[in-house]
């Protein structure tokens, strides 16, 4: 299960353990590639932005675009707590989406994401329904902008093994008011090329 509301990524901003990284000591070039990897995200007001930038970079992939697989979901916090996260009242709808980004079939990052369908177009209800369309780049006409709650290196709990580097996240509109959650879990892939 996914914490979500006050209890924080263990770890906080530190550096995880050895063990939080699969068990391998730190490497020097892993550790400046997940350094400059955090400032490529941090640059960015979107995760997927951020994702197609880094995949450029590291030549991950020959096209640089980030793709959604939306995968069946298991666990996660209840419905009443993202809600409460996104200030959503007990009748409003709550969308979410549980998917794999990747860049050329190489995955980048596995996702959790609470958001309010109320807040989107129909056709960004569509996209994100019928698509391999990331969220981020649905909802990018909305001008949002991305507020890092929790940043971890290692997995954090509810993240899949090979997970190095965990964030929470909420979206929020140009009024502050929130529009989606996140649990981001970045895997090993991102260090590679």
């Amino acid at each position: 299960m996914l914490a979500l509301a006050t209890p924080p990524l263990a770890g906080g901003a530190a550096q995880a353990a050895p063990s939080a990284r699969g068990g391998r000591a730190a490497e020097p070039g892993r550790e400046a590639a997940l350094g400059e990897f955090e400032a490529v995200l941090a640059a960015n007001p979107s995760a997927t932005a951020a994702l197609e930038q880094w995949c450029a970079r590291r030549g991950l992939a020959p096209a640089a675009e980030v793709h959604a697989t939306v995968l069946d979901s298991v666990g996660g916090p209840s419905a009443a707590a993202a809600r409460a996260a996104l200030g959503l009242g007990a009748g409003a709808p709550l969308g979410f989406r549980h998917v794999r980004l990747d860049c050329g079939g190489v995955v980048l990052s596995e996702a959790y994401n609470w958001y309010a369908p109320g807040l989107l177009s129909a056709e960004m209800n569509r996209l994100l329904a019928t698509t391999r369309t990331p969220f981020g780049k649905v909802a990018a006409p909305l001008g949002y902008a991305r507020e890092l709650i929790e940043s971890r290196r290692g997995r954090a709990d509810g993240c899949p093994p090979g997970v190095v580097l965990s964030h929470r996240a909420m979206l929020r509109l140009p009024d502050r008011r929130p529009l989606a959650l996140l649990v981001e879990c970045y895997t090993a892939a991102n260090l590679a090329g």
